[in-house]
């Protein structure tokens, strides 16, 4: 037994979570906790609740009920301490096409705080970093759409957070553009960043992910890929996925992800 050592918070603990638009719940009594430095698949079709989600772990909503926490900071309550050691890609394109990439990137940290001649120095790290640095005085909108998810990317990494979550990050990109984009991320891991990935995809999954299963606002599974696979007796994760979506009550409507 170790003693005098306290367990480090979990990168993200969601705890009790429900929200609602108007009457209709779009989640419901969600709880699970991530580790840090762990590659984390949030897995949900259109419409599972997986942006609500991404809203209240960013603040963009404010929690109705439940709670949320980042390396143990409250989200509700101390929203600047579990932002400051957040990283976010939204699903929508969000850099200003009419700005250059280095420009992009120094405005962003410019927000954190970061003074320009540093802001100006981890810009060129992270262009570095995504072979993109002969670019940077190039316009976004002269980027195809994977460099412009690759610039998105950098740009969540430069204050340096500690968890980076994105939200269907490869959506409109092409197969070679998706798989260099998945790969970049899971690298980050290695260098101690917790990711939480958010798709509709099952096939951006690898064996050795967790895994947390939202359908219709509930969660339906949450661990190792293998344990959730072992525990719906399926012979793979697109099997396991399809039985516990199927066996979830509730027809699908239309609303928001």
């Amino acid at each position: 037994m170790m003693h005098g050592t306290q367990t480090a918070p979990p990168a993200l603990s969601v705890s009790a979570l429900s929200h609602f638009y108007g009457r209709r719940k779009a989640l419901d009594a969600v709880t699970f906790a991530i580790a840090p430095a762990t590659f984390t698949v949030l897995l949900g079709l259109n419409g599972a609740g997986k942006s609500t989600l991404f809203s209240l772990v960013t603040r963009l909503f404010a929690t109705q009920t439940g709670r949320i926490e980042i390396f143990g900071h409250d989200v509700g309550q101390a929203p600047g301490e579990a932002l400051r050691v957040l990283g976010v890609v939204f699903q929508p394109r969000t850099l200003d096409l009419d700005l250059s990439v280095l420009q992009n990137l120094t405005f962003h940290a410019s927000l954190h705080g970061i003074g320009a001649r540093a802001a100006h120095g981890r810009a060129q790290a992270v262009l570095d970093n995504i072979e993109l640095a002969a670019r940077a005085k190039d316009k976004v909108r002269d980027l195809s759409g994977g460099q412009v998810r690759r610039v998105e990317i950098a740009r969540a990494l430069l204050h340096r957070p500690r968890l980076l979550v994105l939200d269907e990050p490869t959506v409109g990109l092409d197969i070679n553009a998706r798989a260099a984009i998945l790969a970049h991320v899971r690298g980050l891991v290695a260098a101690g960043v917790c990711v939480l990935w958010a798709t509709h995809l099952v096939d951006e999954i690898a064996d050795g992910d967790d895994v947390v299963i939202l359908h219709e606002g509930r969660l339906l599974a949450h661990g190792p890929v293998a344990r959730v696979v072992r525990e719906a007796n399926a012979p793979d994760i697109r099997t396991a996925f399809t039985q516990l979506t199927r066996g979830a009550e509730t027809p699908t409507r239309d609303a928001p992800a």
